[in-house]
């Protein structure tokens, strides 16, 4: 099994990085671990609360889940992956059972900066972009899928999103294997990592799922 996390600010392309990487490798060989679907239960806490929660600081995600699901994958379980919802901000009840395939992805902003995790991963990614472009992409993003105003979506830029990019997240930058430069539209660069993870598992004894 090759484990190979993806980082990079909100916003940069991840997704489209992840989903670029899946269409070049043969089908089912691959599984997505979202980082966003192990921010931690914040239903305790009333809904106006939830809703200004900073999602870009670690502490809101429960690291030691992801790194306890990672390793039964690793032992050939199946797990049961969360499902997080961003318009209520809880967990919700029903999981997703995730088997395990030649290739995890792990995917999301702070995934790199959890030491225990980051010794996981067999191969770092870091997806950059600038500043301009991922705040674009965030304004689309919060105003299509989390009904937030573009009001909202400016202030949570200022106030978290900005801040805790220049403390958390691109500091990691130095821990990543790989850098692709201009997320998702870099296609050398995915090419190139579609490369390096197609070599690896050839030289590699994976599990089969």
């Amino acid at each position: 099994m090759l484990i190979v996390g993806i980082a990079g600010g909100t916003g940069s392309g991840k997704t489209t990085v992840v989903k670029k990487i899946i269409e070049r490798l043969p089908p089912g060989e691959v599984a997505v671990l979202p980082q966003d679907a192990y921010y931690r239960d914040n239903g305790h806490l009333p809904l106006e609360e939830r809703q200004e929660m900073n999602f870009d600081h670690p502490s809101s995600v429960e690291f030691p889940l992801l790194v306890k699901h990672l390793k039964m994958l690793k032992a050939g379980n199946t797990i049961q992956q969360p499902v997080y919802s961003y318009l209520t901000c809880t967990r919700q009840k029903e999981t997703i059972p995730i088997a395990p395939h030649d290739v995890i992805l792990v995917e999301g902003i702070l995934i790199l900066t959890d030491e225990e995790l980051r010794n996981h991963f067999d191969i770092k990614v870091f997806v950059d972009a600038d500043a301009d472009d991922r705040l674009g992409r965030v304004i689309r993003r919060d105003l299509l899928e989390r009904g937030r105003s573009v009001e909202k979506v400016l202030e949570r830029y200022d106030k978290t999103v900005k801040p805790m990019h220049l403390q958390f997240i691109e500091p990691t930058k130095r821990y990543a294997d790989i850098i692709v430069p201009q997320g998702g539209n870099n296609e050398v660069a995915i090419s190139i990592l579609t490369s390096i993870i197609e070599k690896n598992l050839k030289s590699s004894n994976g599990f089969h799922a």
